[in-house]
Formats: C-alpha cells, structure tokens, sequence
C-alpha cells in the first residue's frame, strides 16, 4: 500500500488545517456552549468545495477521492467535531446516495446544490422504534395514483433543522420486511412535513438534530431515489461510507485530546518538572500517539478500497468500531493528564469527552460494527 498521498490530497488537507485553524477552532467552546449551528462556516465549507468532495464537478462537487475526504473531515473535527459531522452527514449520507442511485433529473436539480453547499441535507432512515433495527420501519409511503402519501416519524436527524433536503427511508410494502423499504428525497418545505424541537444533546451542541414529522406529505413518483423496494440496498450502500466519514471525525476528536494533552503536560509542572516527563503521563501519550495512528490507517484503507471501488463495507465497520474507541479512550485520559482543570469548560477536553461517545453510537453502534465483522468473517473474509 502506497502511504504517500498525492499532491492533490495533501492540497486539501493544507486548505482543511488552514481553515480549521483559523476559522473553525476559534469559534468552537462558543459553538458548543451555546448549542449553535454554525451556519457561517457551514457556508464557507461550501466555498471550499468540502461539502461535495467526492461529486463531480458537472453535478456542482469538488471531484476528490475519498481519501481526500477522509483527511479534510480529520483536521475540521479536530477543531469542532460539530461542524465535522454536518459535513459528514451532507457529504456521505445525501451527496453520496444521491449521486450513486439518482437519476441525472435528481442530480441536476438536487445533488449540486448539496454539493456546492447552498444547501444543506440531512438522512432520515433513524425512527423511535427503529435505531439499529433498520428494518423495523413505520412511516409509510402509500400509492396514490401517479405519487405517494408518506406518514410517520423520524428520530435523532442530524441536520433535521436546519436542512433543506431530507433523504428518507419509508415502509411502502410492510409484508415485505425489508424488501419493502422504499427511498425518496424531500424538500423540507414541502407541505406536511414539521421538525420537533433540537435535540439537547451530550455533545455535538452545535451540530443540531431533531424529530421530523410527516403528515400526509404528498411526493410525486419522480421523488423516489431509486427502485420501489431497494430503499434498504440504498440504506445499506449509504452507511458504508458514512462510517468513513464518522471514523474521520472520530479520529479528528481523538487527534485533539492527543494534541491538547500534548501541550498541557509539557507545560504543566509538578514536583519540579514538567509533567509530560513523568512516566505515568508519558506513557498514556504514548499510547494515545500510537492508537490515533492505528485509527487513521484503518480509516485510509476503508477509504482506499472506497476509492477502488471494491467491497469496503467490513473495513469501513473495523474503522469506526476502532476510531470511535481510540476517540473515547483519548478524550477520557486528556481529562486525566489535565487533571481538575480537565472537569472545567475553561479547557477543551471535557468537550472532547462528549463529543467523542456520539461516535459509537451513531451511523450504526459499536456493537452493530461487531455484527458486520463478525459476518464478513462467517463468510470466509
């Protein structure tokens, strides 16, 4: 495996650093204290081209490769892990679907602006019945002469709030069980449709999710992303490469409680020297400098097999089941090193200690990580 990136790749990551450096850490313990989207920079990663890297540019993307992804999505989430995963989210779970299973109506009208970041998407397959059982779907879609009429409700919608477009997941066959799931994309001004108050979340504050409510919302047939009954293959295809971008965000968390820790210890003393020179602290930065590095490897080979177009999905699981880990590992000893002012908002690692959990959770759990493993590796691996 070749680990040198290209010139390319390492263009974005320099733009990314740079702007995560000077533009997006500097608002970050603001962003998260007071639960605020931030829709300036969210408006700025647009410009960047970081809001549809991996679409191309006659749909209004950047044209990148994932692993350009991956390295952009480390370096804004290690200065705010909310705007990385708003990123995350447009890029991977509506960009991405949109580009591989829409139509050239769908993209030309829905997709470039997504990609160019004048809008902004969110993924709604999550209900109050149904988190890792995707299949357990109760909105309905029902026929209605040439359209459908959709009902239900949606759950913990990262960007529900402020989104223009929704990729959602509905039941339009029940007796089918999974079969019967059927994708469409919604304007979320169209009539019918209501967002439930932002979630008042453990971390991520400023990356803003809710409920969304659906009723008797009416879509045209021309709204469906996909075939009738393949919403679960387009579901599926989805958090394959979502789990990239969390394993990059998570990373990105992880690279920050590192980094912090790293400055902290050497400048704080005890017992006449300073504390990184203690082995109790030495080590736990060590251990912490040698599971980010194995974290990132993980999240660049799921990103290089995305990127050659070869079955990804069990590296894609192994990179965020670890990732998220090493994020939560790390953020909880920063608290440690930082000792009673790692507990105090004054410094950034009890924020890195929240952000990190959602990284286990969402876009599938540690424990669903392990199911996919486990059966890639029944399959013979």
């Amino acid at each position: 495996m070749d680990f040198e990136p290209t010139e390319d790749q390492l263009a974005v990551q320099e733009t990314a650093r740079d702007f995560a450096t000077q533009e997006v850490l500097p608002q970050a313990a603001a962003i998260d204290r007071d639960h605020r989207h931030p829709k300036e920079l969210v408006a700025r990663m647009g410009e960047l081209g970081f809001m549809g890297m991996t679409v191309p540019e006659k749909y209004g993307g950047a044209g990148f490769d994932a692993i350009a992804y991956v390295l952009a999505i480390e370096e804004i989430s290690r200065a705010c892990a909310s705007t990385g995963v708003i990123m995350s989210v447009n890029n991977s779970l509506v960009c991405d679907p949109i580009l591989k299973f829409g139509s050239e109506e769908q993209k030309h009208a829905y997709l470039a602006p997504l990609a160019a970041g004048t809008k902004l998407g969110c993924f709604a397959l999550s209900e109050p019945e149904a988190g890792s059982d995707a299949a357990a779907q109760k909105t309905t879609a029902e026929r209605d002469g040439s359209g459908w009429v959709i009902n239900g409700i949606k759950n913990w919608i990262t960007n529900g709030p402020v989104a223009d477009t929704c990729l959602l997941f509905t039941m339009n066959d029940k007796a089918q069980g999974h079969k019967g799931i059927t994708a469409f994309i919604l304007p979320m001004d169209t009539k019918g449709v209501r967002t439930g108050p932002p979630d008042d979340k453990l971390g991520i504050r400023g990356s803003k999710s809710s409920q969304i409510m659906l009723d008797d919302v009416r879509l045209g047939d021309e709204m469906r992303l996909g075939e009738v009954g393949g919403g679960f293959r387009v579901a599926l295809s989805t958090l394959d490469g979502g789990r990239v971008g969390i394993a990059a965000q998570a990373l990105g968390i992880a690279r920050a409680a590192l980094e912090d820790s790293l400055a902290y210890a050497q400048q704080r003393r005890t017992f006449g020297k300073a504390i990184a020179e203690h082995q109790a602290i030495a080590w736990k930065l060590a251990d912490m400098a040698t599971e980010v590095d194995a974290a990132r490897l993980l999240t660049l080979r799921a990103a290089s097999m995305k990127d050659a177009k070869v079955p990804f999905g069990h590296a894609a699981a192994m990179a965020k089941l670890y990732a998220s880990d090493v994020a939560n590992r790390a953020a909880r000893e920063a608290i440690q090193i930082f000792g009673g002012n790692g507990y105090v908002t004054e410094f950034p690692v009890e924020r890195h200690f929240r952000d990190a959990k959602i990284t286990e959770i969402y876009e599938g759990t540690s424990e669903i990580q392990r199911m996919v493993i486990a059966g890639y590796l029944a399959k013979g691996g």
